[in-house]
């Protein structure tokens, strides 16, 4: 069976001076074989023997200049001025040299100037240009050919004016359309962004007014309609985070942050948050205990994990889904693997593209946009991951993340405590911000159900009681964010109670803004389990401080 991979970039971009660099070495190559049986046969003037040492010294410089590139990719200015000089100044050398026989070369101070606007953008075409022309005069002033030709020296001169004036002009065009088609996509990620933000908040409040009809007693039949409620509620909620992810990474706002993190924690966390969606529909998830440390970024390998299983939940319903990873020499790979129907063959190529979804006729409705594989793609990408994709139809598809590295001397047991579980939310003092009434009402129900002691405030309060937990909003209204709130509760209350933030914006840049990493970000809708988790992760925190 096929597998389908987008395999460990060096680069996210197309290395552009790499390009020149080695089109740099074939061209001399090219112009030695060219040159030197002109001159060992006489045909080329006597002045042009100097290209016997000079030719070598370009061939070395090259090389160089490829060794540098490797060493030192991307854009370099003062790189781009040595080699545009030295590659007109070569060429005007070899022309003012030799005779009528060199005159060919002045294609390749054409294909240069094109070639370095092309690449590097219209202010080096215009470098480029200014170098050509007086490549022209200089070739002229030396060669007495050219100079018994004046017509075809205006001829060059027209070429290397007129050509190079119609390149610029259309990547004028082209920038200018590409700078359109920018914007226009940020306005798009902008307003998916803004929607989803706005659309989270209800959806929210209806989440955790559901959670609170759930523990009220009701009837079976009410009970039901609850629990429908609540699923459709995940399919939405499902459906806005990946449209806040994908116009997170269109924003070119995402920076990963490295660090050695437990390959188990992270497996445990997506289990957690998965739990629930898989037992609606009968689905078990299994795991393979792993203690690897790993270096990679905790929120975005997250993401990519969730993303491949909560995929698996939905295409394999009632099956069992293995959560497993494997070493590979230095690194560590980490498999999803269902047993659901798998992927037809000619589908297999395309699931990674965005908005793509596999129908078959008569085939049943799945929740989603498809956008889960390909933001997995792009993250990986990001992290300079493998992804792989295995499925054979009728039997089940794996799902591999590879590439990560192992750190052996942070490797350890990362097994947790069952005592964990054990922990109870009872008589927890916490304060709640949050500026919609629906969500605050509905939230401090919940907690209330808890058996929390709940201080609910709409906004920062002025007097606030001894608390064990702060949850705040982290949009709170007249330029206050939860930053800034959890910063004033603190100051009140003389220490620094634990706190935990609930935002419909993108969790990076609310980190970003907290500058503190232990303080958890929430992204809502939350679900009723995540936040309990997390009230439980702090309660221990707190009696452990105690």
């Amino acid at each position: 069976m096929r597998m389908w991979k987008w395999r460990k970039p060096y680069s996210p971009d197309f290395d552009t001076d790499k390009a020149q660099a080695v089109v740099r070495i074939i061209i001399v190559s090219l112009v030695s074989i060219y040159i030197f049986p002109q001159i060992f046969s006489g045909m080329a003037p006597t002045e042009a023997r100097g290209l016997n040492y000079f030719i070598p010294y370009f061939y070395v410089f090259s090389i160089v200049i490829y060794w540098w590139v490797v060493k030192r990719p991307g854009a370099h200015s003062l790189r781009r001025a040595i080699t545009i000089s030295h590659d007109i100044g070569a060429l005007t050398y070899a022309m003012a040299v030799g005779g009528v026989g060199f005159l060919p070369l002045y294609s390749i101070v054409i294909w240069v100037t094109v070639g370095n606007g092309l690449r590097f953008g219209t202010a080096y075409l215009v470098i480029s240009t200014i170098g050509a022309l007086i490549s022209i005069g200089v070739t002229t002033y030396f060669n007495a050919y050219w100079r018994d030709n004046p017509y075809i020296v205006l001829t060059l001169a027209s070429t290397t004016v007129l050509v190079p004036a119609y390149i610029y002009i259309l990547l004028d065009r082209v920038e200018k359309a590409y700078a359109a088609e920018q914007e226009a996509s940020l306005s798009k990620s902008r307003f998916l962004a803004q929607a989803s933000h706005d659309l989270r908040q209800p959806i929210h409040a209806i989440s955790l007014f559901t959670a609170c009809l759930r523990d009220a007693n009701l009837a079976d039949r009410e009970l039901q309609m609850v629990e429908n409620i609540d699923r459709s509620l995940q399919s939405v909620s499902r459906l806005f985070k990946s449209l806040l992810d994908i116009s997170t990474l269109d924003s070119g706002r995402v920076q990963p942050v490295i660090e050695p993190i437990a390959i188990a924690e992270i497996i445990e966390d997506v289990v957690r948050q998965n739990w629930e969606a898989a037992q609606i529909d009968g689905t078990e998830l299994r795991t393979i205990a792993c203690n690897a440390i790993v270096l990679t970024d905790r929120t975005l390998f997250t993401t990519m994990l969730q993303n491949i299983v909560n995929n698996a939940i939905k295409y394999a319903p009632g099956r069992p889904i293995l959560i497993g990873s494997r070493r590979r020499g230095e690194t560590l790979a980490v498999h999803v693997l269902d047993r659901g129907p798998g992927i037809p063959i000619e589908h297999q190529s395309k699931v990674f593209d965005e908005f793509y979804q596999v129908r078959e006729r008569g085939s049943k409705d799945i929740d989603g946009v498809g956008l889960g594989l390909p933001i997995v793609r792009r993250l990986a990408r990001l992290l300079r991951l493998e992804v792989a994709l295995h499925s054979i139809p009728g039997r089940g598809t794996r799902v591999t993340l590879a590439g990560l590295t192992i750190v052996p001397s942070f490797t350890r047991n990362t097994a947790k405590s069952g005592q964990d579980t054990e922990a109870e939310v009872k008589g927890l003092r916490i304060l709640l911000v949050e500026d919609d009434e629906a969500v605050l009402m509905a939230t401090a129900s919940l907690l209330c159900k808890w058996g929390c002691q709940v201080q609910a405030e709409p906004a920062v309060p002025n007097n606030v009681g001894d608390i064990d937990l702060l949850i705040t909003d982290f949009d709170l209204g007249n330029g206050i964010t939860g930053t800034e709130c959890i910063e004033t509760v603190r100051a009140m209350v003389g220490r620094k109670v634990p706190s935990v933030v609930m935002s419909g914006h993108d969790e990076t840049r609310v980190s970003e803004d907290l500058g503190e990493p232990e303080i958890p970000v929430l992204s809502k809708p939350v679900r009723p389990a995540e936040l309990r988790s997390i009230i439980l992760t702090e309660a221990l925190r707190t009696h452990a401080g105690h």
